[in-house]
């Protein structure tokens, strides 16, 4: 965003709208590798040869590339976009599909993850640092060789 000019139409909030729906998007991405990093780390895939996968193939929007590069690397300064900024558009795209009677599971999700990310004092960290909860909980344990994928794969511990 931000490369160019765009006129949508004479209604000026719109912009406001665009813009948050394209932040909200980019959580999503960032929740989204998260994940997938995750699971490829505890099934002992080399977090960087997935990104090179991913960014060389389908994936080769910037996003994936500079988010995902920080997550495979877990390199998570210097800050740019902290958290109570995307916590705040995530509650204004909130807001608005309210308004809107949009429902939107996924933004409702990532508000719960900025929460929880935040209430861990988080808050002076960059968006994409929240991933880190997610890679160091030990909820997963691996019962069975990943290649496994006809039996249960994981199962929940309290460690």
């Amino acid at each position: 965003m931000g490369q160019k000019t765009f006129v949508i139409n004479d209604d000026a909030p719109a912009a406001n709208l665009i813009k948050l729906s394209g932040n909200f998007l980019i959580t999503t991405v960032i929740e989204s590798l998260a994940e997938a990093f995750a699971l490829m780390r505890q099934s002992g895939v080399d977090p960087h040869k997935f990104l090179e996968v991913l960014t060389d193939s389908l994936f080769s929007a910037p996003v994936y590339k500079n988010f995902g590069a920080m997550i495979a690397s877990e390199k998570f300064e210097p800050v740019g976009f902290k958290m109570p900024l995307g916590f705040k558009d995530n509650r204004l795209v909130l807001a608005a599909a309210e308004e809107a009677s949009v429902p939107m599971p996924m933004a409702s999700l990532v508000h719960d993850r900025f929460e929880a990310a935040m209430a861990q004092g988080l808050e002076n960290r960059l968006v994409s640092d929240r991933t880190r909860g997610l890679q160091k909980r030990r909820i997963i344990k691996r019962k069975q060789p990943p290649t496994d994928f006809g039996g249960k794969l994981w199962t929940t511990s309290q460690d």
